[in-house]
């Protein structure tokens, strides 16, 4: 290279400068970016060069994975996929509720023992819980249990409304 630079009197400095200098702007290629751009955004940041190709070519724009991952690049788009939900390990109990039962279920009259517990459910629009309370004698729900919306809940504990707890 350094040669042919000096035979027709460049610098490489400027023939490298001249190399590396970004393409002219292509319509077809403005469009297929804005294409992967959206199509990012849709899969919030999952989707990678296969599946946005394959997304592309399903709304008509041509597009191989090579291209998509290329314009991924050129756009700075990486895919992440979600973690997995992790529980949290149980630590210590809550000092604000002590554990009266330490684990001994064997009960042996009625109303000596009583178990509760509460679950959310997502409704489709917000979140209710459920909460159930037991006697383990009977080893079923006594019939306590009912849904009730949380933020409704936590607005009538604030007003002081009732719907105080049941157990």
């Amino acid at each position: 290279m350094a040669t042919l630079c000096h035979v027709f009197g460049v610098h490489r400095s400027s023939y490298k400068y001249w190399k590396n200098r970004p393409e002219k702007p292509d319509g077809r290629r403005a469009v297929l970016r804005s294409q992967v751009l959206e199509l990012h955004g849709i899969s919030h940041g999952s989707a990678g060069a296969r599946s946005i190709a394959t997304m592309a070519t399903q709304r008509g724009y041509q597009m191989g994975r090579w291209l998509a991952g290329r314009l991924m690049k050129e756009l700075g788009l990486v895919s992440c996929q979600q973690p997995t939900h992790r529980y949290k390990r149980g630590g210590h109990e809550h000092v604000a509720i002590p554990n009266h039962l330490e684990r001994q279920f064997a009960v042996t009259e009625p109303n000596q023992v009583w178990g509760g517990d509460v679950t959310y459910i997502w409704t489709g629009k917000r979140w209710a819980y459920l909460r159930r309370c037991s006697r383990p004698v009977r080893k079923k729900t006594s019939g306590l249990g009912h849904v009730v919306l949380a933020g409704q809940q936590a607005h009538h504990e604030s007003t002081g409304n009732g719907m105080g707890n049941p157990w």
